[in-house]
């Protein structure tokens, strides 16, 4: 599992990733808003430990600014007594919230009961996607823009799903040939574009949630 670390002091992100690196989680870190916000887009990231009090951006900005485009797991670092802070911080869009001082093994408790949860929401919802001006049943196989329905091919329809269902990782044109025609189809990286490009045709306006990460490949985000 990926966890963002969000903190401007030095010695608490070298602690908690020292920590977090002994119970086996690939730790990745940022400084303030700007730069986590930044990273979220840029890597898979399954939980954010995200500070309050930072330069140039603060935790509730960039909380209430990935919520705009994720629903990443998001855990608030309080100052201790500090009870408008939680509050805002959940109202913002946090999951949930350690005072500081705090010790690591309550971290790590948190840490995993918040994936828990989020893991058995994906679970839940795991059939069924929307956002904004696009809607997607995976059951049925139904792609709605703006509540009409868009017409795709079986292959359209494969890679949009398996782009929306691992939404803000880049995937290589190999590995969607790969993953999306097989090993063995006679399929080319030119066959992968052609079909994001007709998916973005088809898509109209929800088109633009497949980005184009130029010299590696795709991402919808």
């Amino acid at each position: 599992m990926n966890i963002l670390v969000v903190d401007d002091e030095f010695d608490m992100i070298k602690m908690l990733k020292s920590y977090l690196e002994l119970h086996h989680y690939t730790v990745f870190t940022a400084e303030d808003g700007i730069d986590a916000i930044e990273a979220i887009k840029m890597k898979n990231i399954d939980l954010v430990l995200l500070d309050i009090m930072m330069p140039r951006m603060d935790g509730i900005t960039a909380c209430k600014e990935i919520r705009d485009f994720s629903d990443v797991p998001i855990l608030m670092l309080t100052a201790k007594g500090n009870e408008d802070d939680r509050v805002i911080g959940l109202r913002s869009g946090a999951d949930d919230y350690i005072v500081k001082p705090f010790s690591p093994k309550e971290l790590v408790a948190r840490i995993e009961a918040t994936l828990r949860r989020a893991n058995a929401h994906q679970h839940r919802n795991d059939q069924f996607f929307r956002h904004q001006d696009i809607s997607i049943d995976f059951k049925g196989h139904v792609v709605r823009v703006n509540e009409k329905t868009i017409n795709l091919t079986r292959k359209e329809f494969q890679l949009l799903a398996f782009l929306v269902r691992n939404q803000g990782q880049v995937f290589t044109r190999e590995h969607l040939l790969d993953h999306i025609w097989g090993m063995d189809s006679e399929g080319t990286m030119r066959t992968v574009d052609t079909h994001v490009k007709t998916l973005r045709l088809k898509l109209k306006s929800a088109g633009s949630h497949i980005q184009t990460v130029w010299g590696v490949g795709y991402k919808f985000t």
